[in-house]
Formats: C-alpha cells, sequence, structure tokens
C-alpha cells in the first residue's frame, strides 16, 4: 500500500497549476526528496549543477533531470527547483528543509498516527520532523519492536479517517521484519521501512564525524559492536546522544530513511474524500 500521492495516476489533472499562489522555488540541496511527475522517478537529490539535478532513489538508481519550471513534485506539490544559492530568500525553513509555518499554534491531535520501532527512531524523527508533524497534527509513538505488529494494528482499528504509518527498522527482503510486515493487509496502514540494522545508521557517517559504520558480525550486539570498534565508551544511552547531537537537518540523514517518513506523513494526512 502507498500514499496517494506517492501513486502512480501522477499526471490525473493539472499537477504544474500551484493550489494557490505561484509555484515556489526550492534550492536543490543533497538529501531533498523529489519526484519527477513525467516518469514517476522519485529519489534524493545527491547533485545538481548547470546540467542539471541528478536523483537517486531508494534503490540506488541515479537519474539526471533538468531544472524546468515547475519540473517537480514534493510532498505532490508542483515546484521549481534551482542550483543552490539561486533560490530567493527569506522563507525560513524546517529541519526537514520544509518551509517553517511562523507562529504555529498547537492542534489537536488527529486519530492518525505514525508508530516507530523505538525510543530512538521517535527522537530522531521528532528532531527533524517535529516541526512538520506539529503542523499537521500527527502523533508519533514508539513500540519496543514489531514482533506484535498485527495484533497492534488490529487494535488500532484503522479506518479511512483514522490511518496508521508504520517505519521498521531493516525492512528487507527476507528479513523477518519483511515477513511481519507482509502480515498487514489494511488499505488504512502503510508499512514501510529502512534496509538499516539499527535506526543509528541512518545517519549519514560524515555527520557524526566517522568514515563508515562498522560492519559488525552476526552474533554480536550490534549497538554494543559499533562503539567497540570506533573507539567510543561502552556506554550505549550516551553513543546514541552524540550521534542525535550530530543531526541538524535531512542532509544530516540518508535518503533512504527521509523518503520513507516523508512518505508516512504523506499517507497519514492525506484528505478523507467526502
Amino acid at each position: 500500500m502507498r500514499s496517494k500521492k506517492y501513486g502512480n495516476d501522477v499526471l490525473a489533472g493539472d499537477w504544474r497549476r500551484p493550489r494557490k499562489g505561484q509555484i515556489p522555488e526550492v534550492p536543490a540541496e543533497p538529501g531533498l526528496v523529489a519526484e519527477d511527475p513525467g516518469s514517476g522517478f522519485c529519489g534524493a537529490v545527491v547533485g545538481c549543477d548547470k546540467f542539471g539535478v541528478t536523483l537517486e532513489d531508494r534503490f540506488g538508481k541515479r537519474r539526471v533531470f533538468p531544472l524546468t519550471k515547475s519540473g517537480f513534485l514534493i510532498d505532490g506539490e508542483p515546484v521549481t527547483l534551482v542550483r543552490p544559492g539561486a533560490a530567493p530568500k527569506g522563507r525560513a525553513r524546517s529541519a526537514s528543509g520544509s518551509i517553517a509555518v511562523q507562529g504555529l499554534r498547537a492542534q489537536v491531535a488527529k486519530e492518525s498516527r505514525i508508530y516507530v520501532e523505538g525510543l530512538h527512531d521517535a527522537e530522531l524523527v521528532e528532531k527533524i520532523w517535529g516541526h512538520d508533524l506539529r503542523v499537521e497534527g500527527v502523533v508519533v509513538e514508539y513500540l519496543e519492536g514489531v514482533d506484535d505488529l498485527p495484533s497492534i494494528v488490529e487494535e488500532f482499528a484503522p479506518d479511512e479517517g483514522r490511518r496508521l504509518g508504520v517505519l521498521v527498522d531493516h525492512l528487507v527482503e527476507g528479513s523477518k521484519e519483511s515477513r511481519i510486515a507482509a502480515q498487514v493487509t489494511s488499505p488504512y496502514v502503510l508499512v514501510t521501512g529502512h534496509p538499516f540494522i539499527d535506526i543509528w545508521e541512518a545517519v549519514k557517517p560524515a555527520a557524526v564525524g566517522i568514515r563508515a559504520w562498522p560492519r559488525i558480525p552476526r552474533g554480536i550486539p550490534w549497538k554494543e559492536g559499533v562503539i567497540a570498534e570506533l573507539g567510543w565508551p561502552d556506554d550505549p544511552p550516551a553513543a546514541w546522544k552524540r550521534i542525535l547531537n550530530s543531526v541538524n537537518t535531512y542532509t544530516d540523514l540518508e535518503p533512504a530513511l527521509l523518503g520513507r517518513v516523508e512518505e508516512l506523513i504523506d499517507f497519514v494526512t492525506v484528505q478523507t474524500q467526502g
């Protein structure tokens, strides 16, 4: 199940016409997730120059697209991507790269929810997408693993006006997580995830100040193994605090996580059709 804004029928209607006002110009900064409506290709920006913008999808495939006016979609809305530094200044942006809403007032939370696996996942999502979630009135809750996900979904009782998005760690073909996710079939639930063993890996190594995340052999607890390989003090909570403090904007995160969180937010905030 995919969010309607990430569906295949991207050309339905006049997608180039903004809902109100002019089509915004957005800097094509690394990590920004955009979609080419002509091909349906969706990916994160990994490069931009006078020849065009390079997008990389979650499978690592890259394509170059010209910087045409209103040539892309972000969050389902048409935008004009421009080279970084060329966009008009003056509009503040949140950590996720979205336009910040000034004077934001707290909203009554929607019934729809986003579930993530653990506390660290929830803290990272809050740090980068917290502003966006408060604008939308969406609450993020964390589970202690996904072993009981089917029963948790049943208890949630999803429907058209009560959607559930679930972010799963290590959601790759053949994994335990993928088998559990396959048991959830409600059209009002979107289960998606990233390929990383733990959310720590979704933070770019350069942001943390390391060359790469260590490869830990099977049978060794992953977090403890990483800490040992990096020579950090044997204190997982302190290690996570160090990692989280290194994250300031979406550009510090891997595209494989960025796209999935944006998709979940999109899914749970879709407007009910009257």
